[in-house]
């Protein structure tokens, strides 16, 4: 369990850094995603990224785990309901580290929604101790989720219309 913990720290402050470092781009891909305008965007994308921080900080220590995980339950729950009401649209969901305007897709909310389930098994789970391997077995977890993120980023490959 402590790998899991460790995975959702490292994506929760990954996600954060990325909104301070791509803040123009993301802010604009915010305000587009929620249906609101500029302003409004930069003011959403800052508190996403408050929360992503304060979370990934919480899930660190182990009496405010449960609070670090509802926080990133609710962060990336409600990510996946802005992109329900986006399906089908084409736009730069924010999702990835480039700029890809593409049709919001089923596994791009599926994809949310089960970091949302992630983080409430993080929640329900009794803590587990840290063991040398979680760190390792936490940096293969990332390294997979980012690389499933990549094969959806591709336009249209042979093995989605299958």
């Amino acid at each position: 369990m402590a790998a899991l913990v460790l995975f959702c720290v490292g994506l929760l402050a990954a996600s954060a850094l990325h909104k301070v470092l791509a803040r123009d781009r993301l802010a604009e891909a915010t305000a587009r995603l929620v249906g609101v305008g500029a302003v409004p965007g930069q003011l959403l994308l800052v508190l996403a990224g408050t929360l992503e921080f304060v979370a990934a900080a919480c899930l660190l220590a182990a009496p405010l785990r449960l609070a670090g995980a509802v926080i990133a339950a609710l962060v990336w729950g409600t990510y996946a309901l802005a992109l329900a009401r986006r399906r089908g649209e084409t736009l730069d969901c924010g999702c990835d580290l480039a700029a890809r305007p593409k049709p919001v897709s089923t596994a791009q909310m599926l994809r949310a929604g089960g970091l949302a389930l992630l983080a409430a098994a993080v929640a329900l789970f009794p803590d587990a101790p840290l063991t040398l391997d979680a760190p390792f077995a936490a940096a293969g977890l990332l390294a997979l989720y980012l690389g499933a993120s990549e094969l959806l980023a591709i336009p249209a490959p042979q093995w989605k219309a299958a």
